[in-house]
């Protein structure tokens, strides 16, 4: 069962150089048996099983953070069968490999059809995801992040990021006048207090704004300074991307605020509906006590969930707080466990 697994975890493939990897999973959803399996326009990994004229999405990602980690399997006293490490072992090629080995497991279906989709560019732009919601109509998504298998992810924040541009005039350091660098600091301090005052009453980490100063750079000509800070927020519900935008320009109202990227709202899923129920029988079925949890990334279900307007989770194997990081590695038994929770929603879906 982790044959998958190990295979598109050892296939390097950061956002951008996704096609080695994308090539060997549509040759491996072909070698177990899908009815159709290609890379489509965008570079996403896909395949089909089954051709009913109903529709399940289970849509991963492909592509990784850079930072080639080699793979290798480990046993572990504390967790049987070995733990795998390599990068995108846990973000996101487990939950990717889980979908493709229980939609093999479960087969074909009568009147329904299971599409698998490993998506590129997930960790920057999500150009897959935005490439595919105009040619797929599920009746019910599955979005593929590492929550544990006997988790069900039903809320993730969205972001929005920006360009704070100070100029001011070329001064003498003697003068006592703010300079532009001062004052790109003093709008990041702005944006801090702000911040800081909008999360004091609410409990709930979900429900915060979390700003990142992610860059900070300043120049000048001799005859003009300026500044500029990049400034990424993590946004609750209750702000949506167009109302930060809007605060933040009020804030600082005398710098150049320019948006940059794509910006995404919150989401929240509904507990009480058929796909939720089904994943959570699943994971009892396996001798799991399910849980909910809301997130405080972002990721393609931000973008799919909206445009589709089905029901939608996020299930995945692996421990998010290994994303990213060096030593990124699962446990092979909790990936067999996932299999075998999906296998079962899967056939409860699609009764």
């Amino acid at each position: 069962m982790t044959e998958t697994l190990i295979g598109l975890v050892s296939r390097y493939s950061p956002s951008g150089q996704e096609q080695e990897a994308a090539e060997w999973l549509t040759a491996r959803m072909q070698a177990l048996g899908f009815d159709q399996a290609f890379v489509d326009a965008a570079g996403n990994a896909v395949g089909v099983m089954g051709n009913g004229t109903r529709q399940v999405v289970l849509l991963g990602h492909i592509d990784t953070v850079p930072g080639e980690i080699s793979t290798r399997v480990e046993t572990s006293s504390s967790e049987e069968g070995g733990v795998l490490y390599g990068r995108g072992a846990v973000d996101a090629k487990g939950p990717l490999a889980c979908f493709v080995d229980a939609a093999a497991q479960v087969g074909r279906r009568a009147g329904w059809q299971m599409v698998v989709i490993g998506a590129v560019e997930e960790e920057r732009n999500s150009a897959g995801a935005r490439f595919i919601v105009e040619r797929y109509q599920p009746e019910f998504v599955v979005v593929g992040e590492p929550n544990r298998w006997d988790r069900v992810a039903l809320g993730y924040k969205g972001a929005a990021y920006v360009d704070v541009i100070v100029r001011r005039p070329q001064t003498h350091t003697a003068s006592g006048r703010q300079t532009a660098a001062e004052a790109a600091v003093q709008a990041w301090l702005e944006v801090k207090a702000f911040v800081e005052a909008f999360n004091a009453e609410k409990p709930h980490i979900f429900d915060h704004l979390l700003p990142t100063l992610c860059e900070l750079e300043s120049g000048g000509d001799g005859f003009e300074q300026w500044a500029r800070i990049r400034l990424g927020v993590r946004l609750p519900v209750e702000m949506p991307p167009d109302d930060w935008y809007a605060r933040l320009s009020a804030m600082i109202p005398e710098a150049d605020v320019q948006q940059t990227g794509y910006a995404i709202p919150a989401w929240v899923g509904e507990k009480n509906h058929r796909l939720t129920r089904a994943f959570l029988s699943a994971i009892r079925s396996q001798g799991g006590a399910p849980s909910f949890v809301h997130k405080t990334g972002t990721c393609d279900v931000n973008i799919v969930a909206p445009a589709w307007q089905c029901p939608a989770l996020v299930y995945g194997p692996g421990d998010s707080a290994l994303d990213h990081t060096p030593n990124e590695h699962i446990s092979l038994d909790e990936y067999r466990r996932a299999v075998n929770v999906l296998s079962f929603a899967l056939k409860e879906l699609t009764r």
